[in-house]
């Protein structure tokens, strides 16, 4: 049955029944349940009081259950909840505080009240009434069911995580062991801005990013995150343990944040859950644990929560750098540095339907099936992720429309001299002005990002961003000119294939695969970024191979995709990585 449409008990239902039934004044009544559970204010208003005793004094109708999964809401269940206590119990965590920032059904607060014995207070916040009114019903269903157990003051606030005051408690307590336990909402800010929720922290670049980052994707975090990030900040001084489930995007970005930060944790760890278990959703989570008030550490422990074994890995910074696994990266790391040449991200234009392209019979297909004819100087092949799977490509299965050869460029001279192509592009003008990416907002007509000198050198060496294959490929011309990536691909681009031959036989070794194993993250969006392979000293990998190695791989290349190149510019090749050439770095990138 249900009251305020969260699920209330028998048990619950009839000792409230009984307890409140002549009781008319809200004083008396929270009197009444605090006395018996320990519970703060139980009601907020004799409204409440009076829909209650009149709710569970009549029959009920079941309601169905809301779907909150839209909104991040996955609950932990009874049985994670106690495993998790349980096993801080067995790390000698015994909390006298204990905190839930986000304690939908309240299922963390009954763990800890079954297996905390030395609680004093707990305090829980939620902001969907229904989950509150729950957890208000569970904890009196657990007392009423374990009699004989501590009852510790226990507040539970309706109310917005973002609006409590979490300051007065870590001041309250200063001198008392607590825990911060919960599970925030997976969630992002955007995506719960489309749904016009206003469970939201106020507007600000919590990550102090700025221009183009804010602007484009960088600006956007996780929900939890933020909680996360608040909750270290304000209790970092008590005494006390933080163990959130969060996923693993967090826990990995609260690591790399202590760099600047500071923050006064120690014991960094990361437990490993099964979602498709516990949740059923197909997302990686685990449990973030710290401890507070100790010497800040920079390093995480990752466990897998279920067995009761040694770490599996051990990430975050060792000196300077940022890797996903300390002891591999050690066998590495003399080619973690600064690429000689610029990785570049593929081309952005965010408008797919009208500016990509297939050829059928000779005539080009734009996404909306219509077959459209166009003058071939501005449609150049292109590649996506999807298409970066062999090891050297000269064939594409997509074409697209280049409106622009540097970022900005003016889009006038497409009217003069290409009258077929502009006039398709002022036929779906619509399509583009509906982008709703800032980026566009003042631009030239049809503009396009991720466009610059290195888009048409003839050569380019590339990988997928998105996909978690260690693999380089190398991309040659089609029909004479330079083939296209899409901005989920990153490259170098080369006027010289020897160059860019070179380049992928390095790429592709051994060494700078285990480099990047140890410092990419099998869970990120995007297994390789701008960031990532900028790291890769191409000049220290070159200086290290040996050249029968270089040779004997040159010679397999040249065999398998009909290439005719030597070692004759491996000299020149090494001069160009090099600091007293560092003004023609861009010339080949």
């Amino acid at each position: 049955m249900k009251v305020f449409e969260a699920n209330i008990t028998p048990i619950v239902s009839n000792f409230l029944n009984e307890s409140l039934r002549e009781i008319e004044s809200i004083k008396i009544a929270n009197k009444t349940i605090h006395k018996s559970f320990g519970i703060i204010n139980f009601f907020e208003t004799s409204e409440d009081l009076e829909i209650l005793k009149n709710t569970i004094s009549e029959s009920l109708t079941i309601l169905e259950e809301p779907n909150r999964a839209e909104y991040g809401d996955f609950q932990t269940n009874e049985e994670l909840a106690n495993k998790v206590t349980l096993h801080l119990g067995s790390e000698t965590i015994m909390p006298k505080v204990v905190i839930e920032p986000t304690c939908g059904k309240g299922n963390f607060i009954i763990a800890s009240l079954k297996n905390f014995k030395s609680i004093s207070a707990i305090f829980g916040v939620e902001i969907y009434k229904p989950y509150v009114w729950e957890t208000k019903f569970n904890i009196i269903n657990f007392h009423l069911e374990n009699p004989e157990n501590n009852k510790p003051e226990i507040s539970i606030s309706h109310c917005n995580v973002f609006d409590y005051d979490f300051k007065k408690i870590a001041n309250q307590f200063s001198l008392e062991e607590i825990l911060v336990i919960g599970n925030p909402p997976w969630v992002t800010n955007s995506m719960l801005g489309s749904l016009n929720s206003t469970n939201l922290p106020k507007k600000n670049n919590f990550k102090k990013h700025s221009g183009l980052d804010a602007m484009t994707g960088k600006g956007n975090f996780d929900i939890a995150e933020f909680i996360t990030m608040s909750l270290i900040e304000t209790f970092q001084n008590n005494k006390g343990n933080i163990m959130l489930l969060v996923k693993n995007s967090v826990v990995k970005n609260i690591v790399f944040d202590q760099h600047k930060r500071n923050f006064k944790i120690g014991t960094i760890q990361k437990h490993c859950i099964d979602c498709k278990k516990e949740f059923n959703v197909s997302v990686e989570a685990s449990l973030l644990y710290c401890k507070l008030n100790s010497i800040p550490e920079f390093n995480c422990k990752e466990f897998n929560f279920y067995a009761n074994e040694n770490y599996i890995q051990n990430f975050g910074w060792l000196e300077t750098k940022f890797v996903s696994n300390i002891d591999t990266y050690n066998n590495t790391k003399e080619i973690d540095g600064v690429s000689p040449f610029v990785w570049r991200q593929g081309l952005k234009h965010d408008c797919s339907n009208i500016m990509e392209l297939d050829k059928v019979n000779g005539h080009y297909i734009n996404g909306l099936k219509e077959e459209i004819k166009l003058e071939s100087d501005l449609i150049y092949g292109i590649l996506k992720s999807s298409d970066l799977k062999n090891v050297v490509i000269n064939q594409t299965r997509k074409y697209t429309i280049v409106t622009q050869k540097k970022v900005g460029q003016d889009t006038k001279y497409i009217k003069s001299e290409f009258p077929k192509t502009y006039s398709y592009l002022i036929e779906h003008l619509s399509n583009f002005d509906a982008r709703k990416s800032s980026i566009y907002n003042n631009k030239p007509l049809f503009s396009i990002f991720g466009i610059g000198d290195y888009s048409f050198k003839p050569y380019k060496v590339a990988i997928s961003g998105l996909y978690k294959t260690f693999h380089f490929t190398l991309v040659l011309p089609q029909n004479e000119k330079p083939v296209m990536l899409d901005d989920t691909c990153y490259l170098l681009g080369f006027d010289k294939i020897e160059f860019a031959l070179y380049s992928l036989i390095l790429l592709n070794s051994k060494t700078a695969m285990q480099f990047l194993k140890s410092i990419t993250f099998s869970d990120a969006k995007r297994t390789f970024t701008k960031d990532v392979l900028m790291r890769i000293n191409l000049l220290e990998l070159a200086e290290n191979i040996a050249i029968d190695e270089l040779k004997l791989e040159l010679e397999r290349l040249n065999q398998l995709y009909n290439l005719n190149t030597t070692l004759n510019l491996w000299e020149n090749y090494l001069s160009e990585m090099k600091p007293v050439n560092s003004g023609q770095f861009e010339m080949f990138a």
